[in-house]
């Protein structure tokens, strides 16, 4: 009985060779045509390979892990019957490759044909049921596409696979056969890979050159202060909403009334509640030397804010920001903003922070985790606000809200103490008129 040499197809453009993943059969198995033999792992997919003919494995390409090159042999298998009264175009070709003695595939009427075509070896016909059907891309015997072309094209594919075509809408004779005839993991590689109508690149025009950028000055800095925050630091963080409603009244009232000072934003309310709440938690507006062990835990509040500029994350600093008034906060936030963002902010003004507060604004998202500004201990992100329904007492009413996140150094700060003061700050923020009490 002759050998049937199955070889790894070209699952992906590009792609050279592909791992195996497992094996669905051992040597001396059984297997039926389209019957799962192996999982083979791409760099960008995991694919089923099929069986293209049924009869006994004699030989594996090799063990799970093992790379195997496209057009290499996957596995041999010993096809148990010959079909005498194939027509031509169907027989059975067998070429044996110089000093092997083994049967190759050879090419036949432009496809990559097998040493045994499915109608030699045991199983149904094409005329049966499950059998291979020869009619049109569509199912309809005279070769049409859904673009009504007539073009006569004819597709070898069993009904199952032409059904699940059909379900995803998928023209076949845009499909390359990995055999003689379409698998299910043909139309796998097709979706993965495949540029065929209805499947066409998300946005090829956005392609250009690669480039190496050499990572250096303030991005080299910053890379280097992540890492080590976060290399160094056990951060947990803690997100709580926050209704501003009343808070948000308030700012476009002071707004109306503020003549030529700064506009108000969230963030000289949110930080005159920051100042209020942290006298109870010291251990938040704190520097950790690890080297030392020693933790210092301040009495003023110099507060950063991040700051996002061209050449990258900067964080200048507001000094003594506990003895300023909304306004003065707001006047600071715009110059030192300015400042960070044309290149002008003092090396003075960029150090010496106790705290950071770091907003995205209208980016803000649902939740932030933002990475403490080493030596620190807390960094705090408020996200942008939303409206949504809620209930009071009974009613349903609109109102918008706001989540705060605090990121925290575990070896200094426990969940309780950032969970009270975040606590704390939201009361102050939803009783706006404690901002200005005494």
């Amino acid at each position: 009985m002759p050998l049937f040499t199955f070889r790894l197809p070209d699952i992906g453009e590009g792609i050279s060779e592909a791992e195996i993943v497992g094996w669905h059969v051992k040597v001396g198995d059984r297997v039926e045509e389209d019957q799962p033999i192996a999982d083979m792992m791409t760099d960008k997919a995991t694919v089923e390979m099929e069986s293209p003919v049924a009869g006994v494995v004699k030989r594996l390409a090799g063990e799970a892990g093992e790379q195997v090159a496209i057009g290499a042999m996957l596995v041999e298998i010993e096809v148990e019957g010959e079909s005498e009264n194939a027509p031509p175009s169907q027989a059975v070709i067998e070429a044996e490759a110089p000093g092997t003695g083994e049967v190759e595939a050879a090419p036949l009427n432009g496809i990559m044909s097998s040493s045994v075509r499915p109608e030699a070896v045991e199983g149904p016909s094409e005329e049966e049921e499950g059998g291979i059907d020869k009619l049109g891309p569509n199912g309809n015997g005279d070769g049409n596409g859904p673009d009504g072309s007539g073009s006569g094209a004819r597709v070898l594919a069993s009904p199952a696979v032409r059904a699940r075509a059909k379900d995803l809408g998928i023209d076949l004779r845009q499909v390359k056969a990995s055999g003689d005839h379409i698998r299910h993991s043909d139309l796998d590689a097709f979706l993965l890979y495949g540029a065929g109508q209805g499947y066409r690149p998300a946005n090829p025009r956005v392609r250009r050159a690669d480039e190496t950028v050499k990572v250096i000055g303030l991005r080299r800095r910053i890379a280097e202060n992540m890492a080590a925050s976060k290399r160094h630091i056990p951060h947990f963080s803690y997100v709580e909403e926050i209704d501003v409603t009343e808070l948000e009244r308030v700012r476009a009232q002071l707004n109306g009334e503020r003549g030529e000072r700064p506009k108000l934003t969230m963030l000289p309310l949110l930080i005159v509640a920051i100042c209020r709440a942290l006298p109870d938690f010291p251990m938040l507006n704190a520097r950790y030397d690890d080297e030392a062990g020693v933790v210092t835990r301040f009495g003023a509040v110099h507060l950063g804010i991040a700051t996002q500029t061209d050449a990258g994350l900067m964080v200048p600093v507001i000094r003594d920001a506990q003895d300023m008034n909304i306004w003065q906060l707001a006047a600071e936030i715009r110059r030192l903003a300015e400042a960070a963002r044309t290149g002008k902010a003092k090396a003075e003004e960029l150090s010496g922070s106790t705290l950071t507060l770091t907003s995205l604004g209208p980016l803000g998202g649902v939740a932030t985790t933002p990475v403490i500004n080493r030596p620190e201990v807390a960094i705090i992100g408020p996200n942008r606000v939303v409206e949504r329904p809620v209930f009071r007492g009974r009613e349903v009413v609109p109102a918008k809200l706001m989540n705060l996140s605090i990121s925290c150094d575990h070896r200094v700060v426990d969940g309780w103490d950032a969970a009270s003061f975040v606590q704390a700050v939201k009361r102050l923020l939803e009783t706006p008129v404690l901002l200005f009490a005494d």
